[in-house]
């Protein structure tokens, strides 16, 4: 049996975190960011969590997880909210462009 490829190991962790979606709880202990921040983030627009009905656990994906990470990064490194946030939107779409291309690499045979 032949081993996976450095691709086919991308590929496989790309499907993986598009299906990993953790509760609010588990992305403060992630982050170390607090559970009431993160809802403040949320309410400004700055990330989303995962809609699962009415009066359940906010739960998040991957990229707002990512989110997270990064504008706690730079709230660290002296930035302001809204400052991060928009730095945080440019990453965002540098890692959606290489999901975007994973994905098409993919679903080419």
């Amino acid at each position: 049996m032949s081993e996976p490829t450095s691709a086919d190991n991308v590929l496989m962790d790309f499907d993986l975190l598009r299906k990993l979606i953790v509760g609010i709880g588990e992305v403060a202990d992630i982050s170390g960011v607090p559970q009431r921040q993160i809802r403040y983030w949320e309410d400004k627009g700055i990330i989303q969590s995962v809609k699962e009905g009415e009066g359940t656990t906010r739960k998040y994906d991957y990229l707002n997880i990512k989110k997270v990470l990064l504008v706690k990064d730079l709230l660290d490194d002296g930035y302001t909210l809204d400052a991060a946030a928009r730095k945080v939107e440019e990453r965002m779409k540098t890692i959606n462009e290489v999901f975007a291309r994973l994905s098409a690499q993919n679903s080419t045979p």
